[in-house]
């Protein structure tokens, strides 16, 4: 499939699809127009597959505007799509430059979340959650800042909650539930909208809008994850 540069929509969720997706590719640019990739659960393995985040040319970068006319008539005849936005289930009947969404949850990645990820600045909605995916949140995901809804709960990230994530002043659903991450959740922004069910399951996070309240240990415990991530 790497071979169908015109692809802008890859849908293959819910069957028992197996797999590294990170071995190496046969295109130098694989996937250059790919707005849609849903491979939610399956059983695919091994890192996330940070050689498509560098390559998704129609994730960075995309002008506020619609698709062509030549492409409604398109739409408007062969495209229908049904997807998950925000914890919904939703049917699209068209398809415009600036909708993209990543949702790679219920299967079995491990690894980190590349610093990568943070180049598709276009990104609309990233959905993680359910593998088992540890180490830090990357500072990186404060790039992508049209970003919409966040979904990286029910895996093994640990440490601080990157300040730089409260520069996504479009993020309107954030799911970081049921992870070990520690230290004060941030409050500006967007963040003093998000309730308790974002953040449940991290027994060491704390302040607004949990009831534990913050002490020195926890600060320093945020502090020093910070330190790590940017060495």
């Amino acid at each position: 499939m790497e071979a169908l540069p015109e692809l802008r929509v890859l849908v293959l969720k819910s069957n028992k699809f197996e797999g590294n997706m990170s071995l190496p590719s046969l295109s130098n640019l694989p996937f250059p127009k790919l707005q849609v990739l849903d491979i939610s659960e399956n059983e695919f393995v091994g890192s996330l597959p940070q050689k498509y985040f560098k390559s998704f040319k129609a994730m960075m970068d995309v002008k506020e505007n619609q698709t062509p006319s030549d492409d409604y008539a398109f739409q408007a005849r062969f495209f229908e799509m049904r997807t998950t936005l925000k914890g919904l289930d939703q049917l699209l009947k068209r398809l415009l430059k600036t909708f993209t969404t990543i949702d790679l949850s219920s299967n079995n990645f491990s690894g980190s979340i590349p610093d990568s990820i943070g180049n598709l600045n276009s990104l609309r909605y990233l959905n993680l959650s359910h593998n088992n995916l540890m180490g830090h949140i990357p500072a990186s995901l404060g790039n992508i800042s049209v970003l919409e809804s966040l979904d990286l709960s029910s895996n093994k990230l640990d440490g601080g909650i990157p300040s730089e994530l409260t520069s996504l002043t479009f993020l309107e659903k954030l799911n970081l539930s049921m992870n070990d991450l520690v230290g004060q959740i941030p409050q500006s922004n967007q963040f003093s909208t998000f309730e308790n069910d974002s953040y449940v399951g991290n027994l060491r996070l704390c302040g607004v809008p949990l009831t534990r309240k913050c002490n020195e240990e926890n600060a320093w415990a945020a502090d020093a994850a910070r330190r790590r991530r940017r060495r």
